[in-house]
Parts: C-alpha cells; structure tokens; sequence
C-alpha cells in the first residue's frame, strides 16, 4: 500500500502536524475548509502580465485562525521575493486576501535554506526545466545529484506524459538512495506539479527521504503510552 498512498498525508496526525490549524462547529466546518482552500490555490496559481507566478518558491501554505483573524504561514526559499521594497508586496497580498475573503490576514514568512531538501520546490525546479525544452533525462538526473549531493538519504522522481514529444505518453523514473514509503518514522516528503509544454502537461512527481523523524520533532500521538502491556493476565481461581 506504500505506493498508492501520499506519504505526507499517511503521516499526518502521526509523525507531522495539520496543514491546517483551527476548530469551527459542524455548521461553519466546509465554508472554512473550502476558504482555505481557495487562500492556497490564490497564493500558488497567481500570475503577473507576463504569465510568470507573482509569488514563486512557496513549498507549502499554513492556516491558523482565531476568531479575530487569519494567519497565513508562507514557506518559501527567496522570502525576498515575496516581501518587496520595504514589505510591499506582503502588504499587497494582505490586502486582496482580505478582499477575497472578508477576514483580517495576517501573513508569516519562513525562509527554506535548503530547497534541494524539499520535495515541492525540486518538482517545480524540474517542471521550469522542461517548460524551458530542457531534455528530461539530463533533468532528472541533475536533480538526483543535487539533492543527494544536499545531504538526502534518497530520492524518486517520475514524470508521466508525452516526453520529449513522443506520440504516447509514457512514464520514466530515476530512483536514488532508498525510499522506504511505508516506514512511518522515515521523513518522506513528497511534491507534484505539472510542466505545461506544448505537447500537453507533463505531471511530475517527486519523493524525497530526509532521514528519520527524532522525538522531539513528532507532532503525532506518541504511540509507546498507548502500547498495550505485555505482562500476561492474572488469572483468578474460582
């Protein structure tokens, strides 16, 4: 089953926390899920005139309400980017989140210092490449060396689709180190997007093993207090 589960969604409420962090009642529940995801498809899928991402980089979006407000937790790799000249580009997406949502915004930014390490931003890195008619194989295998080469135990990457123009999609993968899916305590994170070519879309997936989760970092159940005790039962002498 390790295969056709997400591994980050496998793990969540386990090893890693929710994505997203609030309570609302049974009535208010969907309008919010949908509200969240309408914030992180509006941050990822937003273009400048020139068709480039206005906000590049990001390799996740966090949501944590009160009943005051909204905060929004960007990771990205170039904060730079998404802060502007003296804050003004936040402050621009603070104000058409608010717009869109008619609650108070107030966004976070988180600097990733090691992108090679994230399986979000490699898939991206690798959709540019091809979209940019960069031959696959040459990309894929570049990518493997960087991220190993970061310090990663192991990584899978698989693109599906027309690659390199042929007339039937096909799918091709390169697998480095090991990639122990099913293992719970193995910090697998993993990333998808798509390259938009102009043979079609090509969806490129990737998995990146960044070793092995630590007791401090677990934001799950820690599962020894619920072991059951291994000492037999006491029988009684009727």
């Amino acid at each position: 089953m390790g295969q056709k589960v997400k591994p980050t969604g496998f793990r969540t409420g386990v090893m890693t926390g929710w994505k997203s962090r609030w309570y609302a009642s049974k009535q208010e529940f969907a309008a919010l899920l949908v509200e969240d995801t309408k914030i992180r498809a509006f941050v990822k899928k937003r273009k400048d005139r020139f068709g480039k991402p206005m906000y590049p980089t990001i390799a996740k979006v966090e949501i944590e309400r009160t009943r005051d407000e909204v905060k929004v937790i960007l990771f990205s790799a170039r904060p730079g980017i998404l802060i502007g000249r003296k804050g003004e580009r936040v402050e621009e997406l603070q104000n058409e989140l608010q717009q869109k949502t008619g609650r108070r915004i107030n966004i976070k930014i988180e600097e990733i210092t090691r992108p090679e390490l994230v399986a979000q931003l490699v898939a991206e890195d690798i959709a540019e490449q091809l979209v940019k008619r960069a031959g696959f194989r040459r990309t894929m295998k570049r990518a493997l060396e960087q991220t190993m080469d970061a310090g990663a135990k192991g990584i899978k990457i698989q693109l599906a689709g027309r690659l390199g123009g042929a007339e039937m999609a096909r799918r091709e993968k390169q697998i480095a180190g090991s990639i122990p899916l099913s293992t719970l305590r193995a910090k697998i994170d993993y990333g998808f997007t798509e390259a938009k070519i102009a043979q079609g879309h090509i969806g490129v997936q990737v998995w990146i093993n960044q070793g092995m989760y630590s007791e401090d970092e677990t934001d799950g159940v820690d599962a020894q207090t619920g072991q059951a005790s291994k000492k037999p039962k006491r029988t009684y002498k009727r």
